[in-house]
């Protein structure tokens, strides 16, 4: 097994998109990125999905991480935010797959629990739990940044472990799991 490991994490957004990225070594984490994408200058909704993918290719050929850890889409009252949401972790797991690296989707109250033992827990209390876990000098301003790095942290803590979440290794494993979701 390899000793040394690295986990991106995404949360995904339309107007603000978090990534996280840690490596764990001998079940040490260290933080080697902490980053957000901000979309909302971006009037196309298009262009938008485009710079997430971009963006998202830009890090994995950068770090070449060995795991991809993305929130999945919160189910809200707005059909039509669920569905932009829905499209930028789609276009994430993409660019992921592109690259053939092994993804997880964590529901949001389940990245919670897993940093703070608390599914509704609030923004700020999961930043400053990952401030102290990674001894993070400063936190951003806007805490999509650390919702990303929140997602890879819970990925860690949930390795190994069989609880539900859905796992996609390829483009080939997406469909068999999402029969539904593929129109032939």
């Amino acid at each position: 097994m390899k000793k040394e490991r690295l986990i991106l994490g995404i949360d995904p957004g339309t107007t603000v998109m978090g990534f996280g990225l840690i490596k764990v070594e001998n079940n040490n984490l260290k933080l080697l990125l902490m980053d957000e994408l901000i979309l909302n200058k971006y009037d196309s909704h298009y262009l938008r999905l485009k710079t997430i993918f971009e963006r998202t290719t830009q890090i994995i050929d950068e770090f070449h991480p060995d795991e991809l850890a993305i929130e999945a889409p919160f189910f809200g009252k707005n059909v039509q935010s669920m569905l932009k949401l829905g499209r930028a972790q789609g276009v994430a797991m993409a660019a992921g797959l592109q690259r053939e690296i092994p993804i997880t989707e964590y529901l949001p109250k389940k990245v919670k629990m897993a940093i703070v033992g608390n599914g509704n827990a609030s923004k700020e209390q999961v930043a400053a739990m990952l401030q102290r876990l990674l001894n993070i000098k400063t936190l951003p301003t806007k805490l999509d940044a650390t919702d990303g790095l929140a997602v890879a942290v819970c990925h860690y803590f949930n390795s190994g472990k069989k609880s539900g979440e859905k796992k996609y290794g390829s483009w080939k494993s997406f469909i068999s799991n999402n029969p539904g979701k593929i129109s032939k």
